[in-house]
């Protein structure tokens, strides 16, 4: 499930790059900008993620783990490579919308592992699944990239739709779940709100919904200005796009590499704490960004940003599947999916607010304060029992 996290996200974050020039050279059909048209390719495939999702993983836990991990990972490769043969920008927006829809494959994929791995070795399994996303989120972007210089738009989706259904074969053949429906659900008439609410009034799982939301709406937040606040750091604008991209990936990669230290750490200390202490490291790395006065300071920064990203966003995941019972983690984590999706999705447009009206240091000031409020509230409000025995 790692090298498919992998090739996955390889996938996925490959068009990321030229996804608003494509847009450009596509064209519209109706009265809409094509400026418009760029934003909406991004929100609107979030959006709709953070609709379906929690349906999705509601169902996994009926139907078993792994079919919802292949749907996601088939139905991209299908929705990827149509991407490559659309005639204007509002066929490509339909399609990124239904494949907010159809795919979500980081939720898929964490419902599975967490549902097959004892619960005390939770912490170590959703690190090197964030290893295998963080690489991949790396990878991709380069990757794809070079495709489209190379051989133009259009073949960087047939390469992407081809990296997805490779992963999809691997957890057909290579992937073995034991599954077994819940008693509770087990030939019942579907009833999403009564588990959903189950799921909520668990100890401790709003409260770890919440720091999911503040972790990703933080690491959205700046995306939009950074390549602005990237030239009033260096003053190059020839190193602009390079220096903004080895700053994405630094922060990427570091958050990568201490995942699995701080899942495997948290393991054995408590996930609480990890979370706890990432939130502050966070909060005090993002107020210091807001200072800085060179590229060097703001890199350095970055990484450990990226390294505080690591123990909270592993924290959070192995905490979900400690608060809540066996036999939930497809709804668990098809949940937390649409919250991270959620935040994905309103996280520039609160940015770029904050820059046009504070200007783009208080970005990172406002970041800052909401590490701050996630520290907080791990420490008032989360609990340190566990919900479910190990296997």
């Amino acid at each position: 499930m790692v090298f498919c996290q992998t090739i996955t996200s390889v996938g996925f974050s490959s068009i990321f790059p030229f996804l608003p020039l494509y847009v450009k050279s596509l064209g519209s059909v109706t009265s809409l900008s094509t400026d418009l048209l760029s934003g909406l390719v991004f929100s609107c495939q979030a959006f709709s993620m953070m609709v379906a999702s929690p349906f999705w993983g509601t169902l996994a836990d009926r139907w078993g783990r792994k079919l919802m991990v292949e749907r996601a990972m088939f139905g991209g490769a299908l929705l990827l490579g149509a991407m490559a043969f659309v005639r204007s920008a509002e066929e490509l927006v339909l399609l990124r919308t239904i494949q907010g829809l159809i795919t979500g494959t980081i939720g898929a994929a964490n419902a599975l592992v967490a549902s097959q791995v004892p619960r005390e070795r939770t912490g170590y399994a959703m690190g090197m699944l964030q290893v295998g996303m963080g690489l991949g989120v790396g990878l991709g972007p380069v990757i794809g990239g070079a495709v489209a210089d190379a051989f133009g738009y259009r073949a960087a989706f047939y390469v992407t739709g081809a990296l997805l259904a490779i992963a999809g074969v691997v957890v057909v053949f290579g992937v073995q779940e034991t599954f077994t429906a819940a008693e509770r659900t087990a030939g019942r008439k579907f009833d999403f709100w009564k588990e959903w609410r189950r799921i909520f009034t668990a100890a401790g799982v709003l409260t770890t919904y919440s720091l999911r939301f503040l972790d990703s709406l933080v690491r959205m937040l700046f995306l939009p200005i950074l390549p602005l606040f990237a030239l009033e750091l260096i003053a190059d604008a020839a190193r602009v796009n390079s220096f903004t991209g080895l700053v994405i990936g630094s922060a990427s990669a570091s958050a990568a590499v201490f995942s699995v230290f701080f899942g495997r750490l948290g393991d054995r200390t408590g996930h609480r704490r990890i979370v706890i202490a990432g939130s502050l490291v966070g909060f005090l790395s993002f107020l210091l960004q807001g200072v800085v006065t060179s590229g060097w300071q703001f890199l350095a920064l970055q990484v450990l940003a990226g390294i505080a990203h690591g123990g909270v966003v592993t924290g959070v995941s192995a905490l979900l599947a400690r608060y809540t019972a066996c036999g939930d983690e497809g709804a668990v984590y098809g949940l937390d999916n649409s919250i991270n999706s959620g935040a994905r999705a309103v996280a520039p447009m609160v940015g770029v607010a904050i820059a046009m009206g504070l200007g783009m240091r208080a970005v990172f000031g406002a970041a800052s304060l909401f590490y701050l409020a996630a520290a907080f509230l791990a420490l008032r409000a989360l609990p340190r029992t566990v919900a479910c025995d190990n296997r």
